[in-house]
Parts: C-alpha cells; sequence; structure tokens
C-alpha cells in the first residue's frame, strides 16, 4: 500500500484535528486546498470507518466462532482509515505544491528546465496521491465484502454506505489523476495506467455489495 509523504508544504492543520464545521468552510472557500482530491481520501477514510464500526458490532457472543476474521478486519479498517486520512493531508500538500512550480521563474534556459522538472515532479506527487487513494478504495471494499456475510445484520446498511463511501473515493480519485497525467510527459503519465483501469472494476465491485446489501434489507 502507497504511503504518503512528508512535505515542508503540508496544509497545517491536519484534517485529522480540526472541526467539520472548519473543514467545511475551507472546501467551499476561494481558495486552492482542500478540494476534490482531499474529499476522495476523506470518503476512503468514511468508508474504512464505517467497516470497522460494523465490525466492532460484529463481537457479540454469538459472533465467536468468526471472531478471528473480525478482528482481522478492524484492524485492517482502522489502519486504512489512518492512512487515508494521512493522504487527505497529503492531497492538499500536492496541489499546494503544483502551483508554487507553475509560479516558479522561466526567464532564462536553465530556469525553464528547472521549472519543467519541478512542475513534472509536482504533478507525479499529486497523481500518485488519488492512486493510493484508488489502493485504500479497493481494499476497504474487499474488508466490506467479506464482512457482509457475518456481520452484524442490524448494522448492516452501514456496509452498503462503506461500498458507497469507497466507490466515490475512487471515482473522484480517477478524475485527480486524470487531470495530472494529462499535463505530463507520456514516460511519467504511463506509471498510473493500472490505477485508473482499476477503477472501473472498483465501482462495479461497490454496486453489487450495494446490491447484495438492498437485497439483504428487503428480504
Amino acid at each position: 500500500m502507497s504511503q504518503p509523504t512528508a512535505s515542508p508544504q503540508q496544509i497545517a492543520p491536519s484534517f485529522g484535528s480540526v472541526t467539520l464545521e472548519h473543514y467545511l468552510s475551507e472546501l467551499g472557500a476561494k481558495v486552492p486546498a482542500p478540494g476534490g482530491g482531499a474529499v476522495a481520501a476523506l470518503h476512503a477514510a468514511q468508508a474504512a470507518a464505517l467497516v470497522a464500526m460494523v465490525a466492532r458490532y460484529t463481537t457479540r457472543a454469538k459472533d465467536a466462532v468468526h471472531r478471528p476474521i473480525v478482528d482481522r478486519i478492524i484492524e485492517a479498517a482502522d489502519a486504512a482509515q489512518a492512512r487515508s486520512l494521512a493522504l487527505a493531508d497529503a492531497d492538499a500538500a500536492a496541489f499546494t505544491a503544483v502551483g508554487a512550480a507553475y509560479k516558479l521563474p522561466k526567464d532564462t534556459d536553465d530556469e525553464i528546465a528547472a521549472r519543467t522538472e519541478a512542475i513534472n515532479a509536482a504533478l507525479v506527487e499529486a497523481a500518485r496521491v488519488p492512486a493510493a487513494v484508488v489502493d485504500e478504495a479497493d481494499e476497504i471494499l474487499s474488508l466490506a465484502a467479506e464482512l457482509l456475510p457475518i456481520g452484524n445484520p442490524n448494522v448492516v446498511t452501514d456496509i452498503g454506505a462503506a461500498a458507497d463511501a469507497a466507490r466515490a473515493a475512487a471515482m473522484s480519485s480517477q478524475l485527480n489523476i486524470e487531470i495530472n497525467v494529462g499535463s505530463l510527459p507520456a514516460a511519467l503519465g504511463d506509471a498510473f495506467a493500472a490505477a485508473l483501469l482499476r477503477v472501473d472494476t472498483i465501482a462495479a465491485r461497490a454496486d453489487a455489495l450495494h446490491a447484495d446489501v438492498l437485497h439483504a434489507v428487503r428480504s
């Protein structure tokens, strides 16, 4: 699983330490970040939290036979939540770095070369972060699907909500990968082809899981 890297330009404070009201205020403001990339990562974080919640409700005495699986899902979902939250911060930092790179001077050949290199490096990072969110969405969806047959039926709808959030994380990340890759040389952009190809599969799996949960609710 890809890990977000620290950046001196990282937006502070972290999304994990601000109120929801502050986050939404910043999201709705005329500022470069946060934007859709951070939203995608937070979709993944919420999906992971929902999976963890359903798993924790599946620790009743009657669930004892499934306890090893449930405990593993809890641990994996908690870790995915933490990674996704960190990716929201990394996305904001990456977007800021792209803007800074485009503002570099371009008056001489050396400056043009340095600026181009800086822009490409920033765009690669700006594509890497949503590609990592796709990884998280994929894993979270797998955890949700594994949990559905054994999860506490009283909170089964939250598995469906987790699938929908994971889907949103992947689809939104697709947009952010595409826009950054579109400005990169093919030699650099091709590295993200696999992540882009997985998005449609993730969306189809999420839709199928949503349908399975809906069937369970209606049965």
